[in-house]
């Protein structure tokens, strides 16, 4: 079983980079479950539980997004995963740093292990069914290339294909529509190749970019991104935008 973790006050989106990987959602990872591909990414709700597993065959690869410098909270993990912990010798301190009791380490004085979930408190936890998630939640890879054969796909936004406002915007760009021109932003960016190599060049510097690098972008740096070689070419662009941490945002 995967390990399992629920992140209240996060805002998270999770972008599949290589490889199938599975998403358990519930405190036992039953209340549902999804299968992302290459380039699929997941913007998953406020509070629920998680787990991820790697159903491929070779090495995977996932990033994750957080909503600013404050991303609302610490973990809090499932009650069947502290216990399995303590199976490895392994204690969760209260202020969430882990212990290894077999590598000699122990809790400090005045330091009590995590408080473990009450099943009262789990039932506060929601538990969204797949049915509910796949709609709003999740956006797959061909889906936005078709979307982006002119202009960049807003994936994450106000208006985007998931609605959400977590602090950023994420935008994808592909061959067909990665813009010629400099361009900048007035919120720091960041840059997340999934298919092909791309050119990033600003004033004074220049660098290809591969699947699986990231870029940080300072605000109302001038910069261009295009792809280097031929071929399949897509990245994921976020984009800053100040919205506070919080419960997942629904449109009125």
């Amino acid at each position: 079983m995967p390990q399992l973790a629920p992140l209240p006050s996060y805002r998270r989106g999770l972008l599949r980079i290589v490889r199938p990987l599975a998403v358990f959602l519930g405190p036992l990872g039953k209340a549902g479950e999804v299968v992302l591909e290459e380039g699929d990414i997941f913007n998953i709700p406020t509070g629920v539980f998680r787990g991820f597993e790697n159903v491929g065959t070779d090495y995977g690869m996932i990033m994750a997004i957080l909503g600013g410098d404050d991303a609302g909270g610490g973990v809090i993990w499932a009650p069947q995963v502290i216990r399995d912990a303590e199976d490895h010798g392994l204690v969760l301190s209260e202020e969430g740093r882990l212990y290894d009791t077999e590598q000699g380490e122990q809790l400090p004085d005045g330091v009590k292990p995590m408080a473990l979930l009450t099943d009262d408190e789990l039932k506060a936890f929601p538990e969204p069914a797949t049915a509910e998630v796949l709609p709003n939640h999740v956006a797959r890879y061909w889906d936005l290339v078709a979307l982006a054969d002119r202009n960049p796909a807003k994936v994450i936004g106000e208006h985007g294909k998931l609605r959400d406002k977590p602090g950023f915007e994420v935008d994808f760009i592909t061959r067909a529509s990665a813009a010629d021109k400099m361009q900048s932003h007035d919120q720091p960016s960041v840059l997340m190749p999934v298919k092909g190599h791309w050119r990033v060049d600003w004033p004074g510097g220049t660098s290809v970019l591969a699947p699986g690098d990231t870029m940080s972008l300072p605000m109302n740096l001038d910069y261009r991104a295009a792809p280097s070689m031929t071929g399949e070419a897509a990245l994921y662009r976020v984009v800053g935008t100040g919205s506070p941490a919080g419960a997942t945002w629904t449109p009125d």
